[in-house]
């Protein structure tokens, strides 16, 4: 490497070749430095992070991290970890050098969120808190696994927050009920089919606002889910669904196939391969909110309407696997740890059985 001074600028200049971690070798050159320290610190950082050496600051693994991670993760999924990674986590660490970040620097991390309260007094979620807990520690688990940090801080350091809330949000079929035949959808037929649709199938926001009408079989009462709608850099993208499972064909009953169909009579120019519902996730969120407040109901989220279907089967008695294969759940364990709460413990029933044997 060399840094040299411009006789004529007054400016120094860096030029370097360095080998990177892939086993390439770089060139790179950058002028316009007021002074050499400047120069040789962006040497320094450069070096670092081409080599792929843990001693780099956090902020510049980050960025090897995602480009790694944009090439093999959904530009979905991408976008989401980042949001979380670049608001809650490098703001914090980003100086520090990855290997030297302790199970102390993750605590006192956790602890200032977890102290963390809005205006009104409303910390996060547990949930939520769990969600980018999740995040930092997948973030050193890649460096252990590629880049030689011998171990993770997150382990020592304990998680926090939970995986599931303690109490779901789900509406009862009266509450649902409530909500559909509420005055403020009577001259609302797509918000009302919108919601009709995922009370009655469980699927996920982005696969409703991804269904065409070649998607739908209303003689056979089907709807098949193969995609998923997503709003990236105010682009719509239509991507592949969240997990393998989650490619499956849905039931649905009479009462949906006639909202359905009712719905699809009325779209003018209709075609198959159309989006059905045209929409963002925003217009969900907000039609959500003025038709609990129009009807009377509490408030969830789209989200909770999910939960509320899959709680419906539950209350009807089907079995988790079913469910599982509904909702598209990779694991039947996934909707066990989700909804077991809601299951009836069945205790006094095996002991009443004993008894009569």
């Amino acid at each position: 490497m060399s840094v040299t001074k411009d006789s004529k600028t007054g400016k120094w200049m860096s030029q370097l070749r360095v080998t990177d971690w892939t086993g390439n070798v770089i060139h790179k050159k950058k002028r316009g430095f007021d002074t050499k320290r400047e120069a040789l610190e962006w040497e320094h950082e450069f070096i670092m992070q081409a080599s792929g050496s843990i001693g780099m600051t956090f902020a510049d693994f980050i960025k090897l991290y995602f480009d790694d991670m944009e090439k093999r993760l959904k530009p979905s999924t991408v976008a989401n970890k980042r949001w979380l990674i670049d608001l809650k986590i490098t703001p914090y660490f980003e100086k520090k050098a990855l290997n030297e970040i302790k199970p102390t620097d993750i605590r006192r991390w956790q602890n200032k969120l977890k102290s963390y309260r809005d205006e009104k007094g409303v910390p996060y979620s547990e949930t939520y808190l769990k969600s980018i807990n999740n995040q930092l520690t997948a973030i050193f688990n890649y460096a252990v696994k590629y880049y030689g940090l011998k171990e993770n801080p997150c382990h020592k350091a304990g998680s926090m927050g939970k995986k599931n809330a303690e109490e779901m949000q789900f509406w009862t079929k009266d509450e649902f009920s409530l909500f559909i035949d509420s005055k403020y959808f009577d001259n609302k037929p797509e918000s009302r089919t919108v919601f009709m649709t995922l009370y009655y199938t469980g699927m996920r926001e982005g696969e409703l606002l991804a269904l065409s009408p070649t998607d739908i079989d209303l003689e056979k009462k089907e709807i098949r889910i193969n995609k998923s709608y997503q709003r990236l850099k105010k682009k719509d993208v239509i991507t592949t669904p969240k997990t393998p499972k989650s490619v499956r064909t849905i039931t649905i009953p009479d009462k949906l196939c006639d909202c359905l169909r009712e719905y699809m009579e009325k779209c003018y120019g209709l075609k198959p391969n159309d989006r059905l519902f045209p929409y963002t996730k925003s217009f969900l969120y907000h039609e959500i909110e003025k038709g609990s407040k129009a009807a009377g109901v509490k408030r969830i989220r789209v989200h909770d309407i999910r939960h509320s279907h899959a709680s419906l089967l539950i209350e009807m008695g089907f079995s988790p696997l079913l469910i599982a294969e509904r909702l598209g759940h990779e694991k039947v364990q996934t909707t066990l740890d989700t909804y077991s709460h809601l299951y009836p413990n069945k205790q006094a029933e095996v002991a009443k059985k004993l008894d009569d044997i």
